[in-house]
């Protein structure tokens, strides 16, 4: 990251999706991209009625250049379908758009690093721009650090999953749903329990959508 730049110096003035996921590629508004492969942006249609708002990129998602493609992406598939959510309305995205991870060494396991809060609020600015092109229904926050990006440091995701919240965005008044991210499900003791909250929630998303 070189001083005095911000991800908001490589977001475009226009051009859609597609404008901003061509920018994005070449973001350095935060040092995390120096480790990653490639900037991971975003799937789905420009007038998504919901967006699922995840973390960070994975493994699998930084060697793919898509999101949520992984394990807990596999997960989330599940759900979003046993909920009863076509898969054709959803925008799907993460809060920090690179892999952050440690690495004991070359050919070595990278393990996930949370992104800190200078990495949520650098990267910001894209999901500003994202949800304002998309314009959603409803959007769904995925866990702390999408709750953090969108929501500030008032919810929190145990107390407040499986509510609606209602908040004054740009975009005016939006319907927000706090629930874990997938990745918190394939790490519970009681996956199965797990699981059936996390479609629970989902589904109250679901009811919500117009």
């Amino acid at each position: 990251m070189l001083p005095g730049v911000s991800a908001q110096d490589f977001v475009p003035d226009g051009g859609g999706l597609a404008g901003l996921r061509k920018a994005a590629a070449d973001c350095r508004g935060c040092e995390l991209w120096e480790a990653a492969t490639q900037t991971v942006f975003s799937a789905g249609p420009a007038g998504a009625r919901l967006v699922l708002v995840g973390e960070q990129p994975g493994d699998q998602e930084d060697r793919q250049g898509a999101p949520f493609v992984g394990p807990a992406g596999r997960l989330l598939v599940k759900a979003v379908d046993e909920a009863g959510i076509p898969r054709e309305v959803i925008y799907r995205t993460n809060a920090v758009k690179h892999f952050r991870f440690t690495q004991a060494g070359p050919g070595k396991r990278r393990i996930h690093q949370t992104p800190e809060l200078r990495h949520i609020t650098a990267c910001r600015p894209w999901l500003v721009e994202e949800l304002r092109v998309v314009d959603p229904e409803v959007i769904v926050c995925l866990g702390a650090t999408a709750v953090r990006a969108l929501l500030g440091p008032s919810v929190r995701v145990m107390r407040d999953r499986g509510e609606l919240l209602t908040r004054e965005t740009s975009l005016g008044a939006k319907t927000f749903l706090v629930t874990v991210h997938p990745s918190a499900v394939l790490r519970a003791d009681d996956q199965d329990a797990a699981y059936a909250g996390l479609v629970a929630d989902l589904r109250i998303a679901a009811a919500a959508l117009t």
